[in-house]
C-alpha cells in the first residue's frame, strides 16, 4: 500500500493539473470501491474548482470552490493517471494523450483546461468520499502530526512513547502518533538509526530518539525525492515508477549484508503483528 512519499509524489504530479481548474465532467462507473461512493457524486463534483490539493497521512484531499472536500485513498492498487487531449497546454513532461477507456477506470474527471485525471483501480481496495470542507472527516479526526511538518519532533516522539511497552515499529505505524509512515519507511528509518524494532518505545531514551526523529525525515525526503518506491503495482500521476526501491537498506533485503559501514552484520527478516519487518541484529538495538 502506497505510504506517505508515494502519496506526496502524486499528489505534487496532480497539483499543477488540477489547482484552480474546473471539473467540467464527472465519470463515476460503477457504485463503489472499499465502500460506497457519497450520494450524487458525479454530480456534486461537475462544474466545481479545485480551490487546492492537499495530503493528509496517505489521503489525497481536494477542496472544491463549493465548501466540499474530494477525499481519496489509492488503497492497494489505486492510480491516478493524467493524461489531456490534443488541444490542451501540456503542463510538465508526464502527461500523455487520452486512451481508451480500461476495464478498472473507476472515476474520471475532465477539467476544462483540457487535462484528464483518472483513479484506476484493479484491486478495488482504494475510496473516494465528499465531505464538508470546514467539519472534517472522521478518517482524519485523530491523526497524529505530519512526520514532515513543525509539529513532528523529537519531543512529540519522547511523549508520545512514554509507558509504551510496544515495540517501537509498532508505535510508529500507529497514526495516531505519526501520521504517513508504513512498514517500508519505519524499517528504514530504524536502520538508519541503530534502533531495534523490537525494542519497547518507551525503553528508547530522548538522545536516541532525536536520532530516530532525524532518520524519519531523513528517510522520507529521499524517498519524495525519488518519486516513492515502486514494488507491484504503484505509478506516479506520469505513469512512471518510482525509485527508492533500489536504495533500501534493509527492507526486501533477507540475506544481504547490512550496509551499515564496517559492521559485519547480515539483514534479518522476522514478523510482527503478522508483517515482515527487515533489520540487521548486530547494529540494531
Amino acid at each position: 500500500m502506497p505510504e506517505l512519499p508515494e502519496v506526496e509524489t502524486v499528489r505534487r504530479g496532480l497539483e499543477p493539473v488540477m489547482t484552480n481548474a474546473v471539473i467540467s465532467r464527472a465519470q463515476v462507473n460503477r457504485p463503489d470501491l472499499r465502500w460506497p461512493f457519497p450520494a450524487r457524486m458525479a454530480e456534486r463534483l461537475t462544474g466545481r474548482r479545485v480551490a487546492a490539493l492537499r495530503r493528509r497521512s496517505k489521503y489525497l484531499l481536494a477542496d472544491l470552490d463549493g465548501g466540499e472536500t474530494l477525499l481519496i485513498h489509492l488503497g492497494m492498487s489505486g492510480r491516478m493517471l493524467v493524461t489531456k487531449d490534443e488541444s490542451a497546454v501540456q503542463i510538465g513532461t508526464y502527461v500523455h494523450g487520452h486512451a481508451a477507456p480500461a476495464k478498472h477506470d473507476h472515476v474520471v474527471l475532465d477539467f476544462d483546461n483540457g487535462m484528464r485525471v483518472t483513479f484506476n483501480d484493479p484491486r478495488r481496495f482504494g475510496a473516494m468520499d465528499l465531505f464538508a470542507t470546514e467539519a472534517g472527516h472522521p478518517l482524519l479526526a485523530r491523526i497524529g502530526p505530519e512526520p514532515l511538518g513543525n509539529g513532528f519532533s523529537a519531543a512529540h516522539l519522547v511523549q508520545a512513547f512514554r509507558g509504551k511497552a510496544s515495540p517501537v515499529k509498532t508505535a510508529l505505524l500507529d497514526q495516531r502518533i505519526v501520521a504517513g509512515l508504513g512498514n517500508i519507511y519505519v524499517c528504514e528509518a530504524l536502520h538508519r538509526s541503530g534502533i531495534s524494532p523490537r525494542r519497547a518505545a518507551g525503553r528508547i531514551s530522548a538522545a536516541r530518539l532525536a536520532v530516530l526523529h532525524a532518520a524519519i525525515r531523513q528517510v522520507l525526503e529521499a524517498a519524495i525525492a525519488a518519486g516513492g518506491s515502486s514494488l507491484r503495482d504503484y505509478r506516479q500521476a506520469s505513469g512512471d515508477l518510482g525509485y527508492f526501491q533500489h536504495g533500501f537498506r534493509v527492507y526486501d533485503r533477507e540475506g544481504r549484508p547490512c550496509p551499515t559501514d564496517g559492521c559485519p552484520g547480515t539483514v534479518t527478516r522476522i514478523v510482527q503483528s503478522s508483517r515482515s519487518t527487515f533489520l540487521c541484529p548486530q547494529c540494531q538495538r
